[in-house]
């Protein structure tokens, strides 16, 4: 199954993509957060065949949702809709600062987290499926 994991901000989306057999992880893109980024989205979606979404989480340290987690919400409800795809979430702590500490803060690095995001959940799959 191939997944797509999403770094949510409110400039910049992280976009990262499993392999076919959801798996591995892998940095894509970074996009700008416009208005027309979940039509983009979906068409990748579609284009790549994406049978799962992948969402970051963002908490504070006491474990409550920031501010943004509303919009996150609201941007998993839109693509749900439009994919009609599953969608999952998962903690997204400290993995900007992760990617950051891999490769340095570079224009890739949302993508990076996006990465480290999606391939916790995968491991948690296949940890499951074992």
């Amino acid at each position: 199954m191939k997944y797509l994991g999403v770094d949510y901000g409110s400039k910049r989306v992280g976009i990262a993509v499993s392999d076919e057999n959801g798996r591995l992880a892998f940095p894509r893109m970074v996009m700008a957060n416009t208005k027309t980024f979940v039509d983009e989205i979906v068409a990748f979606v579609e284009k790549e065949g994406i049978e799962g979404i992948v969402l970051g989480e963002s908490h504070d340290r006491n474990n409550i949702p920031n501010p943004i987690m509303k919009k996150i919400h609201a941007f998993a409800d839109e693509l749900h809709a439009r994919t009609i795809l599953p969608v999952f979430f998962v903690s997204e702590a400290y993995t900007s600062q992760e990617a950051k500490h891999i490769q340095g803060e570079n224009a890739m690095h949302d993508a990076s987290a996006a990465a480290i995001i999606l391939q916790s959940f995968l491991d948690r799959e296949n940890d499951h499926a074992s």
